[in-house]
């Protein structure tokens, strides 16, 4: 094994001159790298992203109760299998597996949807199908809401393709539309 002097005795006198030191390419690599990183966690377009937390609900089968989300964005049960995402002041109740094979979706806040890593299925904040192996919009559940909770049914399933007027509407409008 050659020490670092060694190393960078080698590289002098390598045809890419000095100016390519292995070392500080790396150095300046894994630099920018991370200045890359931390740009991005502060770029105006984040604040548009929807955020997401881990929850629990609580109550049977039939009408599990979640927190009505305070602002747009997404809360996942993982023990059940739900995602209950606010949406232009929309609730909506989906289930966490892809319709194409039922691989856990993912909330990728810098494209501002959902995706499937899986074969790269992609779905609008409120579930909609946009492109990818999936024939269909994400699966919603029946939800509706009870003073601050919304009440989802996880015995009832809508698929946009078997339910779609069920699907469609399986949503709980967060402010009341005026008479």
């Amino acid at each position: 094994m050659q020490s670092d002097e060694e190393l960078d005795r080698d590289c002098e006198s390598c045809p890419l001159g000095e100016a390519l030191q292995r070392r500080e390419f790396l150095r300046e690599a894994v630099a920018r790298a991370l200045l890359a990183v931390g740009a991005m966690s502060v770029m105006p377009g984040r604040a548009s992203a929807l955020p997401f937390v881990f929850v629990r609900g609580v109550g049977g089968r039939i009408d599990k109760a979640y927190p009505v989300p305070a602002a747009d964005g997404a809360m996942i049960d993982k023990d059940e299998s739900v995602i209950i995402a606010r949406v232009d002041n929309r609730a909506y109740a989906f289930s966490l597996a892809c319709p194409h094979q039922n691989t856990a979706i993912r909330w990728e806040a810098a494209n501002h949807r959902f995706q499937c890593p899986k074969h790269k299925s992609r779905y609008t904040p409120d579930g909609k199908f946009i492109e990818g192996r999936a024939t269909r919009g994400l699966d919603r559940f029946a939800v509706r809401r009870d003073g601050e909770q919304l009440l989802v049914n996880l015995d009832a399933l809508y698929r946009e393709d078997k339910n779609a007027a069920e699907w469609s509407t399986a949503f709980v409008d967060l402010v009341p539309r005026e008479k």
